[in-house]
C-alpha cells in the first residue's frame, strides 16, 4: 500500500504508474481519494480544535464554581454539552472517511521499480539470463504422469474419485523422491545462513489483506466456512504474518527465514493439458524463503533470493533461466519480481518453478511491521521467493534426469535423502 502522505503529493506519479500497469480503470481513484483524505483531515483538525475546546471549558467551569459562579457555570457546561454531541458527530465522520481512504489505498497498485519493464501481461516478460546448458535427449521424453505411472508411483483416478480434479496419490519412490527435494531444498537454505521455519497452515483476514491484493485474495484463498480463517497458499502468507504489528530493533536485521508448508488454491480456470497433470493443482508443498530487512538492503537481498533458486536446481542438473516480470505482469503490492524457469526437454521450452518478489514496504504498511531505528521507527522491507516446489519441480526432475529405458537418475546431492540410491528403477 503506497503511503497516502506521498500519493497526496505525487498524484501524476501514481496515475503514471497505474497506466504502467495498463489499470486505467483504478485512474479516478487517486482523485477520489485525496477528496477523501482531504475531508478526513478536514474532520479531525475540527475535532481535535474541540477537544482543545473542551479542556479550555472545562478549567473554566473549574474556576467558576470556585468562585460560587453556579448560573454562569452551567450555561458553559450547556456548550460544553452541544460540542460533545458535535464531536461524537465528528468522530464518527472521521471514521467513516478514513475507512473509505484505506479501502480505496488497498486497491492502488504499489510504485514500482523503474528497472521494470512496461508491459501488458506475461507475454511480454524479459528474459535476463540461462543458466546451464538445455539438452533434448534421442529419445522421446514422455510425458510426466506417464513417467510417474510406469514407475507406479502416481494414481490420478483415485484421487479424482476421493478429491476431484487438482488432486493426486504420489506412491513408492515419486512420493519418497518428493519429500527428498523438500528435505534437501530445507538443508539448502539452512546452509545459507536461513532458520527453519513450519508456520500455521491457516491465517487470520486481517493477515490475508495484508500480504496480498483483494484480487489475489479472490483467486487464490479457500476460506474456512463459519470461522475467521483462510488456508494459506504460500508459507509467505503466514511467514510475513508473524511480524504483524511489531517494532524490530534494526540491529536484529535482516530476518532471513525458510520455510515448509503444504499449500492450497483454488487455480480458477481452466489450463489444458496441465489439468490432467500435477502442474497446475488444488493443493501442494513447497520450500520458501523470506526476509524482512532495511529499505536500502533489499534490492540486494533480491538478487540474493532468486540466486539461491538457481543455485538449487543447478545442482540437480536441471537448466533454468531467469525472466523479469513487465509492469502488467505484477501483482498490485509488488515493486519487482523475476520468475525462475526450469527446462522442458519434452516441451522443448522454459517453464515457471519460482517466482522472487520484492514488496518494498506494501506488506509491511498494511501489517504495522516497523524499524526501530537510531533516527526513529520506520516502515520493513519484505521479499519472498520459492526454493523449491513440488510435485511441478518433479516435472523438470524427471524429465532432466531420465534415462532411455525409463529409469531416472538420482544426483549425487540428493542421494542421501533417498536412502544412497542412484537410480530409479
Amino acid at each position: 500500500m503506497i503511503d497516502i502522505k506521498f500519493l497526496r503529493e505525487n498524484p501524476d506519479i501514481v496515475k503514471q504508474n497505474i497506466k504502467n500497469k495498463f489499470q486505467d480503470k483504478k485512474l479516478p481513484l487517486v482523485d477520489e481519494v485525496i477528496e477523501l483524505d482531504k475531508q478526513s483531515r478536514a474532520a479531525k483538525q475540527e475535532a481535535d480544535d474541540l477537544r482543545a475546546n473542551r479542556n479550555k471549558i472545562s478549567k473554566q467551569i473549574g474556576a467558576l464554581m470556585a468562585q460560587g459562579k453556579k448560573e454562569e457555570a452551567e450555561e458553559v457546561k450547556k456548550q460544553v454539552t452541544e460540542q460533545a454531541k458535535r464531536l461524537a458527530e465528528l468522530e464518527e465522520k472521521e471514521a467513516e472517511l478514513s475507512k473509505k481512504v484505506t479501502d480505496i489505498m488497498m486497491t492502488i497498485p504499489n510504485i514500482i521499480d523503474p528497472s521494470v519493464p512496461i508491459g501488458k501481461d506475461d507475454s511480454e516478460n524479459v528474459e535476463v539470463e540461462k543458466f546451464g546448458e538445455p539438452v533434448v535427449p534421442d529419445f522421446e521424453i514422455p510425458y510426466h504422469t506417464d513417467i510417474m505411472e510406469k514407475l507406479n508411483g502416481i494414481d490420478l483416478d483415485a484421487a479424482r474419485k476421493v478429491a476431484g480434479n487438482g488432486f493426486y496419490y504420489l506412491m513408492g519412490d515419486i512420493a519418497r523422491l518428493h519429500s527428498a527435494v523438500i528435505s534437501y531444498a530445507r538443508d539448502f537454505m539452512i546452509d545459507r545462513g536461513f532458520t527453519y521455519c513450519i508456520p500455521p497452515y491457516m491465517i487470520r483476514s486481517n493477515v490475508v489483506t495484508g500480504v496480498m491484493s483483494f484480487d489475489e485474495m479472490d483467486a487464490m484463498m479457500y476460506k474456512i466456512e463459519g470461522e475467521d480463517l483462510y488456508l494459506i497458499g504460500t508459507s509467505e502468507h503466514s511467514m510475513i504474518g508473524r511480524f504483524i504489528d511489531t517494532i524490530i530493533e534494526e540491529p536484529e536485521l535482516p530476518k532471513t527465514l525458510t520455510s515448509y508448508s503444504p499449500c492450497f488454491r483454488k487455480e480458477k480456470g481452466a489450463h489444458g493439458l496441465e489439468e490432467r497433470g500435477v502442474y497446475r493443482i488444488h493443493q501442494f508443498e513447497k520450500q520458501e524463503m523470506i526476509v524482512v530487512c532495511k529499505p536500502e538492503d533489499s534490492f540486494t537481498w533480491f538478487d540474493k533470493l532468486w540466486q539461491n533458486t538457481v543455485d538449487l536446481f543447478r545442482s540437480l542438473d536441471i537448466p533454468v533461466r531467469t525472466l523479469e516480470c513487465c509492469s502488467g505482469d505484477l501483482a498490485d503490492l509488488k515493486v519487482k519480481s523475476v520468475d525462475v524457469e526450469a527446462w522442458s526437454p519434452r516441451q522443448k521450452k522454459y517453464f515457471e518453478v519460482g517466482s522472487c518478489s520484492n514488496l518494498g514496504d506494501a506488506q509491511a504498511r498494511r501489517l504495522k511491521i516497523r524499524i526501530n531505528g537510531k533516527d526513529g521507527k520506520y516502515f520493513a522491507h519484505t521479499l519472498n521467493n520459492t526454493v523449491v516446489a513440488p510435485p511441478r519441480m518433479l516435472i523438470a526432475f524427471l524429465e532432466n534426469n531420465l534415462n532411455e529405458d525409463g529409469s531416472i537418475r538420482i544426483p549425487e546431492v540428493l542421494r542421501p535423502y533417498m536412502g544412497g540410491k542412484d537410480v530409479i528403477k
